[in-house]
């Protein structure tokens, strides 16, 4: 039987967070945090499948999806303050030590959840979810790097044309082998929400933040060779933002991850949703028990 889906809502930090749920409340613990531009419906399908064994976890994080989208005024926009909601969003469901799939997005928000609380992690799923600058693929974040360091009319229209539907529908198919396995319903339900007004200036705010993240890798590289945590990287090989390099640099401070490419994208789990549920269960049943 195919274990049945929750869509919840909870109210963090005066926030409404929505979030799916599945799985036996007793089980061992998987939060699954997800990417730009879309939401947890990324991991519509992955949740079942893993449900049977795991609790599983995947909120929308503020700005994003189901969850609330207050003005600049009302929120932050930061990866700090996304970090906090998704913490307060745990110790509201009662969740104490969790494994965790992060991709793009995620991960940086995943890496923050790690260096507050160490002991808490059990193990980390990476899907193209980067941790070294080796990850990081020109030309897409020369003008994501251009933006940051001088934000203006000029190196803002590049990030504008990230918000595009074109821009968002090339995050789905391209470097995929066989790109008739992706759903057009994926990046039409994405750009959907981002084209709620004011959604454009919540993007670019949290572009200007990305540098917050690289400044962590030395700390998040430390945490890796003090911690040993178990990781297992499934990556799609053709993604043009987050590249293989990406994935292989987690050998240089842990040795033992696990990394397997794949023949797809930036949203691998479109195209090999098999393949990828089939790695998870056999790495989480072997680490977690």
């Amino acid at each position: 039987m195919v274990p049945s889906v929750h869509h919840r809502t909870a109210t963090v930090n005066g926030l409404d967070v929505f979030y799916r749920e599945a799985g036996d409340p007793q089980a061992p613990v998987l939060v699954l945090l997800h990417g730009f531009p879309t939401s947890s419906h990324m991991f519509r399908h992955l949740i079942p499948a893993l449900a049977d064994r795991y609790r599983v976890i995947a909120p929308d994080h503020i700005g994003f999806g189901q969850s609330a989208m207050p003005g600049l005024r009302e929120f932050p926009y930061t990866f700090d303050a996304l970090t906090e909601v998704t913490a307060g969003l745990l110790e509201q469901l009662g969740v104490g030590r969790f494994a965790m799939y992060v991709q793009d997005y995620g991960a940086p928000i995943g890496w923050r959840l790690a260096l507050q609380d160490p002991q808490r992690i059990t193990a980390i799923i990476t899907q193209n979810g980067n941790g070294y600058e080796e990850g990081f693929v020109k030309p897409f974040w020369d003008g994501v790097f251009a933006y940051t360091s001088n934000p203006g009319p000029e190196t803002e229209a590049a990030m504008r044309g990230a918000l595009t539907l074109e821009s968002t529908r090339w995050q789905y198919v391209n470097g995929v082998a066989d790109p008739s396995l992706v759903s057009p319903d994926n990046w039409l339900h994405d750009q959907a929400l981002l084209d709620r007004p004011g959604n454009d200036e919540i993007q670019l705010k949290l572009f200007r933040d990305y540098p917050t993240n690289v400044d962590l890798y030395p700390k998040l590289h430390q945490y890796f060779r003090d911690s040993r945590v178990p990781l297992l990287a499934v990556w799609g090989a053709g993604d043009e933002i987050f590249g293989p390099a990406g994935a292989e640099a987690f050998h240089q401070d842990l040795p033992d991850a696990e990394i397997h490419l794949i023949e797809s994208g930036h949203f691998a789990l479109e195209s090999h949703l098999g393949t990828i549920t089939g790695h998870i269960r056999d790495f989480l049943g072997r680490v977690l028990g």
